[in-house]
């Protein structure tokens, strides 16, 4: 009982923390290096019901060292199962990556893209957010860019690439990134690699979204964003569920809304079959040739996008696994 009521009281707020610095030491209390312990499996969530038989079962202990010991063999257990899970992980899909996602416009990125995140723990860089992001930190880098969309001129390559540097020094890309929306052209692309080896790196892996051009204008002219997260939708293949049809054949504007926030959704301007043609050919024309700059390599793999979702995402797996 002694054993489950420090477990119950200590479990709620625990962390590993609070065994690295309660009991990873061998601590000369007893009593510490306990609540430690129970720290520990409270943060590794404890409660699941794995644990909690186990703890369940355990007899009244006679002492505090016995406590102690029943408690240790969990936290071992558990311990170890984590890092085994994290080792498949690493195993399977990491050193760090450095990922860039291709596809043209109504590839799918924007439903994928999130996915790999998820999966793979390391986030999304999309260079629009990353420059806002340092106009509003008032970064060196930011600055300068502020100073030159102030003057109405367009941002040069130099400060993207340092923007891209500061970003990723941040601790959530300490296992890699992914790069959307940049490199576009191979200019670019000698300029992220020239970066990268600076800092030790290299561009782990490039999987391209192949669609044939013929299909991407009903993808393209049926998709509705969720300005915020990046949500992308279709009225035909993805639709949202507040989805109203009109008269017309076309979906109710004003019904459109997104499934996990209820906000408006919207279309972006460029999403017509008159600018989707002007799209790629500057898809074709400056991105594809990084495909070709990579591809020596061996980093570059080509996913069949032109297929249902399932499909798509286990060729995604297939690319990531090394």
């Amino acid at each position: 009982m002694y054993t489950r009521q420090i477990c119950r009281r200590v479990a709620s707020g625990a962390s590993r923390r609070s065994f690295a610095s309660a009991a990873s030491k061998e601590s000369s209390n007893p009593i510490a290096y306990l609540v430690g312990a129970a720290a520990a499996v409270g943060g590794l969530a404890y409660y699941n019901s794995e644990s909690t038989s186990k703890v369940a079962s355990l007899e009244k202990p006679k002492d505090v060292d016995q406590a102690l010991a029943d408690l240790k063999q969990i936290v071992d257990s558990t311990i170890a199962a984590e890092i085994a899970a994290e080792k498949e992980k690493f195993a399977k899909y990491w050193p760090r990556s450095i990922m860039i996602l291709f596809g043209p416009p109504g590839a799918g990125k924007g439903t994928h893209g999130p996915k790999i995140e998820n999966l793979m723990g390391i986030p999304q860089l999309s260079t629009g957010d990353m420059l806002r992001a340092a106009v509003a930190a008032g970064t060196e880098v930011g600055k300068k860019a502020k100073a030159v969309m102030a003057a109405g001129g367009l941002v040069s390559d130099d400060i993207v690439v340092g923007i891209i540097r500061d970003r990723i020094k941040e601790e959530d890309c300490k296992f890699g990134f992914i790069l959307d929306g940049f490199p576009r052209t191979l200019v670019q692309a000698e300029a992220l690699d020239k970066m990268l080896s600076e800092e030790g790196a290299a561009v782990s892996k490039v999987i391209e979204l192949s669609v044939p051009d013929s299909v991407l204008e009903e993808r393209i002219c049926g998709r509705w964003i969720h300005k915020k997260s990046g949500r992308s939708y279709h009225v035909k293949f993805a639709p949202p569920k507040s989805m109203v049809i009109g008269e017309d054949g076309k979906p109710v504007a004003e019904s459109m809304k997104d499934d996990e926030t209820g906000e408006a959704l919207m279309q972006r301007k460029d999403d017509t079959s008159t600018a989707l043609v002007k799209r790629l050919q500057g898809y074709h024309g400056e991105t594809v040739p990084i495909l070709e700059h990579y591809a020596p390599n061996g980093v570059v793999k080509s996913v069949n996008a032109n297929q249902k979702m399932d499909g798509v995402w286990s060729e995604i797996l297939a690319a990531l696994s090394r």
